[in-house]
């Protein structure tokens, strides 16, 4: 291997989308617009869980908790798209390109265990409820949030470490972040550890985690079809079709770029992909939620009576 091949670069050119001037402006406007959005709705729903005493339950506590994590990763990698949409350098440096890389693991890693546990809340919930506030008492959602943070982190960290100390033969990263698959094309040869690393949390968090969601489903459908009364079978669905819808957004992304051949399909694809994953599951999460749920439109209307009433009271 040549000397320079094993160069540390202190920054890194993002391609993204620069290859067409025109579409980088219609990104900017659809980017900046669906940030906006990510982070009000998750706000909102962070603060209503937050307040509303009819919301201290384990599947807002769950829910508040992903809304947060939904923050952290668009935030992690959407303000420097927006710059960069707008710059002739469309730079990054090897500090920040770290930060990025191990952000979006961590909180995408999280969210998957995260999915994996509000399953099984609703299928205690439904499938025993008499022993339900035993089984996911505050001190055991406390218990399996943090495990689905501490799993994700500490996943994301052994990815980002092996990637990052991979030698690299080039800084033009064809994307517009620091994604792992799309540094690790720059790598100067092929690792079996590396690969061995990524396949195996992949594995882990993707494939294993959708298993035990529909194993909880399973449950859960079978119990809502003994439900004798309309009304109890149509409450039981509607509790759980937000979550399968967000369930459905999110894995079929995340399969579709972390399991698939590396051969298949184009660059471009793979950007237009990760640009959907990484900003359109954020932004819909809480809208989901909101849309389906009666509790959650009830909190959103009592916090925006409270709002007006100060706002009134202030003037006055």
């Amino acid at each position: 291997m040549q000397a320079e091949n094993l160069t540390i670069w202190s920054f890194f050119f993002l391609e993204g989308f620069s290859k067409y001037p025109t579409l980088e402006i219609v990104l900017f406007v659809f980017s900046l617009v669906m940030y906006l959005i990510t982070l009000l709705g998750n706000s909102t729903l962070i603060l209503i869980t937050a307040l509303d005493a009819r919301l201290q339950t384990p599947m807002y506590f769950f829910l508040g908790n992903l809304s947060f994590m939904d923050i952290c990763y668009t935030s992690a990698s959407i303000p420097t798209l927006l710059v960069n949409l707008l710059s002739a350098q469309k730079t990054i440096t090897f500090s920040g390109c770290a930060v990025q890389m191990y952000l979006a693991l961590a909180m995408g890693s999280t969210e998957c265990v995260l999915l994996a546990v509000m399953a099984y809340d609703r299928c205690v919930a439904i499938c025993n409820p008499l022993r339900y506030p035993v089984l996911m008492s505050r001190q055991a959602c406390v218990q399996l949030a943090t495990a689905s943070w501490v799993t994700g982190c500490l996943t994301a960290l052994l990815e980002a470490s092996f990637a990052l100390r991979m030698p690299l033969c080039g800084n033009l990263i064809d994307h517009f972040t620091c994604e792992i698959l799309a540094v690790l094309k720059l790598a100067c040869a092929s690792s079996l550890l590396m690969d061995m690393t990524l396949l195996v949390v992949s594995v882990l968090l993707l494939p294993v985690p959708m298993l035990l969601i529909c194993i909880s489903y399973v449950f859960i459908l079978s119990t809502i079809l003994r439900i004798s009364s309309a009304e109890g079978r149509s409450k039981a669905f509607s509790t759980c079709g937000a979550h399968v819808t967000v369930v459905i957004l999110y894995y079929g992304a995340a399969l579709s770029m972390y399991l698939k051949p590396s051969s298949s399909g184009s660059q471009q694809t793979d950007k237009i992909i990760s640009l959907l994953y990484g900003m359109l599951t954020p932004m819909l999460n809480p809208i989901i939620y909101s849309f389906r749920n009666k509790e959650v439109k009830d909190a959103v209307k009592k916090l925006q009576d409270k709002i007006s009433w100060h706002q009134t009271h202030e003037s006055l």
